[in-house]
């Protein structure tokens, strides 16, 4: 298990924002360590959009959920821009090395902390645990704020009991069902996923849905 620890505790509620050029959520967070959960797939989008909060310099992490381009793709401007460091599963690493394509985007960026599950991330008055839930993609990753019972879903799940596609390359059904397995028996009362609505109060039980649809039709 990885730590990174600032000793310093200051808390702010995430900022969403919704990035073309497919509306992907990406999340702002402020603690002493400012982060983003996601970037989307305009660099010069998510720049303006972080800067009506902080100075993008002051990003330190940007922490991806999966490596789909309309996640992922401006992290590489950010990272030779501002400096920030990404952090990607080793999985989805994989993917960007062979070439992977998605709809005709291809993209590529070394990943500065390359993550296996079960890291920890100290971003001064937010903590984020990561969660290998692969399905969507092989190697996505949600990131679970045990305190605040915050869950970043990237594609993985959503509101309402929907779930990620695993008809695109590297999607695998059983996989995914045993994620959403995973992720139904945490406490979350927030869910934070990477397309449409947030869920503010009760999330536990969008995720159970989404565990009891996939049952029917994976």
């Amino acid at each position: 298990m990885i730590i990174y620890s600032s000793g310093i505790t200051r808390s702010m509620e995430p900022i969403r924002i919704v990035t073309p050029p497919l509306m992907a959520n990406a999340y702002l967070l402020l603690g002493e360590r400012p982060s983003l959960i996601d970037c989307g797939g305009d660099s010069s989008f998510i720049v303006r959009a972080v800067s009506k909060h902080v100075n993008p310099k002051e990003i330190e992490f940007v922490f991806l959920t999966h490596s789909h381009f309309d996640h992922a793709m401006a992290c590489v401007d950010l990272k030779r821009w501002f400096g920030c460091k990404v952090a990607m599963h080793e999985k989805e690493f994989e993917l960007l090395k062979s070439g992977y394509t998605l709809f005709g985007y291809r993209f590529y960026v070394e990943p500065d902390v390359v993550l296996r599950g079960g890291e920890v991330f100290d971003l001064g008055g937010i903590e984020l645990e990561v969660i290998h839930t692969p399905g969507h993609t092989p190697g996505s990753v949600c990131y679970y704020e045990p305190d605040r019972r915050w869950l970043f879903s990237g594609d993985t799940v959503f509101a309402h009991g929907a779930f990620g596609r695993v008809d695109l390359p590297g999607g695998n059904a059983f996989e995914l069902m045993e994620s959403l397995k995973r992720l139904a028996e945490l406490e979350v009362e927030r869910l934070y996923p990477g397309h449409e609505d947030v869920v503010e109060g009760n999330a536990k039980e969008h995720i159970r849905r989404a565990l009891e649809i996939a049952r029917m039709i994976l």
